[in-house]
């Protein structure tokens, strides 16, 4: 018997083909698009950036207007609140905000790891040997209730310990988190490349937990994958503009592609210079360190949305509510855009 996924998938399969071949003759129901995501810059964000320089969004007849917020808790908030129509973000936010009745659901992961890690200034290497050792300290997140922040909540609890013995402190992404980092304003800081290459490359800081392998993520999750960023939007929005939803799905997929045969010098070419902060050998090896991240597929799987719900299994809110995983993902445009 089919589950509800494949179901949906089945359903809805020829609806979207006929969606995605009108979206090519640009018939779109919008074609300007408000896109909100958290930290452009960072790694975790590359194939919207890439999907960007590219001309992938262009040549899905899009005009997109990226706007770029401190961190994905504040593009999350712009898109309850309208400002935005599309996000890309973490895949945590579809379930958050299920469990508090203001459903949103992804079209397409970008991310299969989450790509954080969580570093530790160098000079406290004596004393910070787990994370349980960061009992009294401060943490750098790009922004509160963020996936970093989750991500570091997450340790934490593992640890023993509770958000309660630590202060959290934003300091976004790039070079405000480094130089957060530099002058003492943070003990560790859970982040993302280049942010995390740039510390460690420069002998500034060393790693307690990395979710960017595939070891890194068996090692502190028990899983292979865990849906990272994704693309993500109200209901309405899907139903009020398939064509659209189906364009911004067929540009990022295109973005992926690309990164799957894509060398560091490739990505390193491409991106805007201000993303490498004067130093491309640096960027360079970022990349390479995050190039396994990304998705291959574009789909959210059942196992990675089980080790979702893991990661927020700290959360007693979440921890108590019947979440329906299957409505947080809809795998129609992506298995369309997989067939062109």
């Amino acid at each position: 018997m089919l589950n509800a996924r494949k179901l949906l998938a089945a359903l809805g399969a020829a609806a979207v083909l006929m969606v995605s071949g009108a979206a090519s003759a640009q018939d779109l129901e919008k074609t300007h698009v408000e896109l909100g995501v958290g930290g452009k810059p960072l790694l975790y964000y590359l194939p919207l950036t890439i999907a960007e320089q590219k001309g992938f969004f262009k040549e899905e007849g899009l005009d997109v207007n990226i706007n770029d917020f401190a961190g994905g808790s504040k593009s999350l908030q712009a898109l309850v609140g309208g400002s935005v129509d599309v996000v890309t973000g973490a895949y945590e936010h579809t379930i958050r905000m299920q469990v508090k009745g203001q459903p949103i659901k992804a079209v397409l992961e970008l991310g299969r790891y989450p790509g954080i890690v969580l570093a530790v200034r160098e000079e406290l290497k004596d004393k910070v040997k787990t994370v349980a050792d960061l009992k009294g300290m401060k943490i750098g997140v790009t922004a509160p209730g963020s996936s970093t922040n989750n991500f570091a909540t997450y340790l934490l609890h593992k640890a023993g310990l509770t958000d309660e013995d630590v202060a959290y402190i934003g300091v976004g992404g790039g070079a405000t988190a480094v130089a957060a980092m530099l002058r003492g304003e943070v003990d560790a800081t859970s982040n993302l490349d280049p942010t995390i290459s740039t510390l460690v490359g420069g002998g500034n800081a060393f790693v307690l937990a990395d979710s960017r392998t595939e070891a890194g993520m068996k090692e502190i999750f028990g899983a292979e994958t865990l849906p990272a960023a994704v693309l993500y939007t109200r209901d309405d929005f899907i139903k009020e503009n398939p064509k659209t939803t189906q364009a911004l799905v067929n540009a990022l997929y295109k973005a992926l592609r690309w990164l799957e045969t894509a060398t560091p010098e490739d990505v390193v070419a491409t991106v805007p210079e201000e993303y490498y902060q004067g130093d491309p050998a640096i960027y360079a090896e970022a990349v390479k360190n995050s190039l396994p991240t990304y998705s291959r597929t574009g789909l959210v799987t059942e196992d990675g949305e089980k080790a979702a719900m893991e990661l927020l299994s700290f959360d007693p809110e979440i921890a108590s509510a019947k979440v329906d995983l299957a409505a947080t993902f809809d795998p129609t445009f992506i298995e369309a855009a997989g067939k062109n």
